[in-house]
């Protein structure tokens, strides 16, 4: 993700951060409360955005951390993500959801420099893609009836749930390395992608906005590993999983 891009998504992320401390006062100072749809809507369609917090928990990590100026940290990203969910009953929400977080970090050899005294410089890039289907239970009922033609959102309804799909991914590297038999630096390029099935849970809460449009707020961990390319020879599997922090904004129909 570029540099623009990421400090779009830190403004955005601001910005819902304000929007949503100040949503339960929004909402409760309306005369007529969150308003009346008059039928309980069937689809939410929402778009979030956050941060990506890497377990980075195998092989992989640890030698490019060991060997290059990179930290655990450096695999961190900004994510952006969207999602459709639909009712399947008063409580229980279906959804299919879909992120993107990806970073590319440089760094320098961390015990060595080339003949002219200068630092060996490369750049790693990461980036995950889950694409899953969840199940989404309401801890309370997420509005109500009151008669056969009207219906009212309820002010906010937390929700626990689970997921499962797929997840690609990419993990590059590219610049100047050092063989370390001979001390020869080299140029090259060496990239690992793929996919790999997972599997998530997440808890969060919708606050509503209005009787259209909602805001949300979720904490999730995906589990994924997937094998390494050719190019890593040596590494077994490369860890996937992870914490995702996000807000959005939904709305219903």
């Amino acid at each position: 993700m570029s540099r623009r891009m990421r400090q779009l998504a830190s403004h955005l992320f601001a910005v819902s951060l304000a929007v949503l401390l100040a949503a339960p006062a929004a909402v409760s100072a309306q005369t007529g409360g969150p308003g009346f749809l008059f039928r309980r809507p069937a689809v939410q369609l929402g778009l979030r955005w956050g941060y990506s917090v890497a377990h980075a928990g195998s092989g992989i990590y640890s030698y490019v951390t060991d060997s290059l100026t990179l930290n655990k940290s450096d695999f961190n990203a900004f994510m952006i993500g969207g999602q459709l969910a639909f009712r399947i009953t008063d409580r229980l929400d279906g959804a299919v959801d879909f992120a993107y977080a990806g970073a590319t970090r440089p760094s320098e050899e961390r015990y060595w420099v080339d003949n002219n005294n200068l630092p060996i410089q490369q750049k790693t890039t990461f980036s995950r893609i889950p694409l899953t289907f969840r199940l989404k239970w309401y801890l309370m009922p997420q509005g109500q009836s009151i008669s056969r033609f009207a219906w009212i959102p309820a002010e906010w309804a937390p929700y626990v749930g689970m997921g499962a799909g797929v997840m690609w991914y990419t993990f590059r590297q590219s610049g100047d390395f050092v063989d370390w038999q001979t001390l020869n630096v080299f140029t090259d390029r060496f990239e690992s992608s793929g996919n790999a099935p997972t599997l998530n849970v997440f808890a969060g809460a919708d606050v509503s906005l209005n009787k259209n449009f909602v805001l949300t707020g979720e904490a999730r961990y995906d589990w994924a590993s997937a094998r390494m390319g050719q190019d890593f020879i040596g590494f077994d599997k490369i860890d996937l999983s992870g914490v995702q922090l996000s807000l959005g904004i939904g709305a219903r129909f």
